[in-house]
């Protein structure tokens, strides 16, 4: 195969994953969308889920299918309406701020800042993939190399200047037979 089959194979693989994570997000929204509607529905005719939900996966689903940016008290309201109890939790806001910070930090929901007291969450997307060519890979790396060196706070030492030995030296280490 030369260079040039290589790059198409790429460009047909780099396609298809693309794709494939297109479907994965129009999935993961219908089944957020069918999550919520099961919930009401449940709700509605005095059903008690019959697996239990807990707080943490009842949020990513909520935040899930919202498809917009939620604050937490959104969040809140959301799980009322698809039939969440959040009256088990003494401080049912509290909670809901500390799954979302803890989901915020595993990188599953994005924090977005507003006016204060206004802060939103939004459902972290996929990252697309990109394709590295070996010069980017290069700046990549002299460009982590500058950082490095900019977040240097002292300068390193220089190394010891190597002593040499005289030729004295030499002559008595040859005639003590050392």
């Amino acid at each position: 195969m030369t260079d040039h089959d290589y790059r198409r194979a790429l460009e047909a693989a780099v396609r298809e994953y693309e794709q494939l994570g297109e479907r994965r997000r129009q999935i993961d929204q219908r089944l957020a969308e069918l999550g919520h509607t099961i919930g009401t529905l449940s709700k509605l005719l005095g059903f008690a889920p019959t697996v239990p939900m807990g707080l943490t996966d009842a949020i990513r689903l909520v935040v899930r299918g919202a498809g917009v940016p939620m604050t937490p008290v959104e969040v809140r309201d959301r799980l009322h309406a698809i039939g969440f109890d959040v009256s088990k939790y003494a401080n049912d806001l509290a909670a809901i701020h500390t799954i979302l910070n803890r989901l915020n930090d595993s990188g599953e929901v994005r924090f977005i800042a507003r006016e204060p007291g206004k802060h939103q969450y939004t459902w972290n997307r996929m990252v697309t993939p990109v394709v590295l060519t070996k010069d980017i890979v290069k700046q990549m790396q002299e460009n982590a190399d500058e950082r490095d060196a900019m977040r240097a706070i002292e300068e390193p030492e220089p190394p010891e200047p190597r002593r040499r030995r005289g030729r004295k030296a030499d002559t008595m280490r040859s005639r003590s037979g050392r």
